[in-house]
């Protein structure tokens, strides 16, 4: 899992910083997602992202949003979902996904002012992401570390056609 965690986190880092470095190339837009892959060989990853259509409460002052799922071919991870809350959760806290009447359960993990969320298991991400593939609509909410409950909403047009297009480049 830390592993898995580590790997997350590189790709949280590129994914922010896509729009200044020639590194992660873009390769498709499709709705509401967009798909970039870095690197090659076995430290290739390809992943699917996307920005909230909103969040609230609207005024907190936060570092860029995303949520992202991750392929690394070269580690046997393949749809591994996660999210970037542009601000370090609470300790200890959890982090809540509902897609129509689905909801999940992550955990939380800081590194300085960042934090992340992921899934426990691989099953749990399967159930996610078939969820989202048939949802319109996500809603991620978290906690910070300032104890601030945000709830950011996601659209999910143009899920399918990204994790289409994340796989074709990441085999």
């Amino acid at each position: 899992m830390i592993k898995r965690m580590s790997w997350i986190a590189c790709a949280a880092v590129i994914a922010l910083a896509a729009p200044a470095f020639a590194d992660p190339t873009a390769i498709g837009s499709f709705k509401d997602w967009s798909v970039y892959t870095s690197g090659s060989s076995k430290e290739k990853v390809c992943y699917a992202l996307a920005q909230p259509k909103s969040s609230e409460p609207k005024k907190v002052k936060r570092d860029p949003i995303f949520f992202l799922i991750s392929d690394f071919p070269g580690h046997n991870v393949k749809n591994e979902p996660s999210v970037v809350p542009g601000y370090a959760y609470k300790d200890g806290s959890k982090v809540t996904i509902e897609v129509g009447s689905d909801k999940f359960e992550l955990f939380t993990k800081n590194d300085g002012d960042a934090g992340g969320a992921w899934l426990e298991s691989p099953a749990d991400e399967k159930r996610l992401i078939d969820s989202m593939q048939r949802g319109q609509a996500m809603y991620v909410t978290g906690t910070s570390a300032r104890g601030t409950l945000t709830r950011d909403q996601y659209s999910l047009a143009g899920l399918s056609s990204a994790l289409d297009k994340a796989a074709a480049n990441c085999k």
